[in-house]
């Protein structure tokens, strides 16, 4: 397992390569968030389950063992908001709460042909709170389906504080919830977008 200062020195280097102006598209970096992915991959992730995310997705690649090598070589190219590793069983969606139907799909899939494997679908605070995420957990529990949604609260909606707008910070509680979602806080020293520069693409 990687450790944090490997995670953190990962996104330094992706940092330095967009400034630098080697990656001609945008990109989301992590952090802050080390040690609660660390537990939760530890704790939760086996070999041949599903990794579900989005944008901010470099972490969750590291920990279900994309080689620190080739994941740069993809973000270089462009595609550190759309990682897909089929061989890894890890996609992605850059749209927000894109990555919830097809999380839920795949589990559904998984439930139906007698699968092992689990789905672990990452999204942030506010793609939380819309009523695609709420219908997606009401499913899962429903059909009791093999899917854990984990929620990366930074407390932002892009630059915009997601308590402000909805007014109202804390998760509901509910059996419902407690099963199925995971919710852990954390201050991303990166912005939104991005790693300190403008770059021109």
């Amino acid at each position: 397992m990687l450790t944090a200062e490997d995670l953190i020195a990962f996104e330094a280097h992706v940092a330095d390569a967009f400034n630098a102006g080697m990656i001609r598209a945008p990109i989301h970096l992590s952090g802050g968030n080390e040690e609660h992915l660390i537990s939760y991959f530890e704790e939760n992730y086996r070999p041949g389950d599903w990794i579900c995310s989005y944008w901010r997705s470099h972490y969750h690649c590291l920990l279900a063992g994309v080689s620190p090598t080739l994941l740069t070589a993809k973000i270089l190219d462009g595609r550190s908001i759309t990682l897909t590793f089929p061989e890894r069983r890890i996609v992605t969606s850059a749209i927000v709460g894109g990555i919830i139907p097809i999380a839920l799909g795949i589990a559904l899939s998984i439930k139906r042909r007698g699968g092992e494997e689990n789905v672990h679908c990452f999204v942030g605070d506010m793609t939380a709170r819309p009523g695609a995420f709420y219908e997606a957990v009401s499913y899962a529990h429903g059909h009791d389906l093999p899917i854990h949604f984990v929620v990366e609260d930074n407390g932002k909606s892009v630059m915009t504080d997601t308590a402000d707008i909805w007014g109202w910070q804390t998760w509901l509680h509910s059996e419902m919830f407690e099963d199925y979602v995971t919710q852990y806080y954390y201050i991303l020293p990166w912005p939104h977008a991005g790693a300190g520069k403008r770059v021109e693409f």
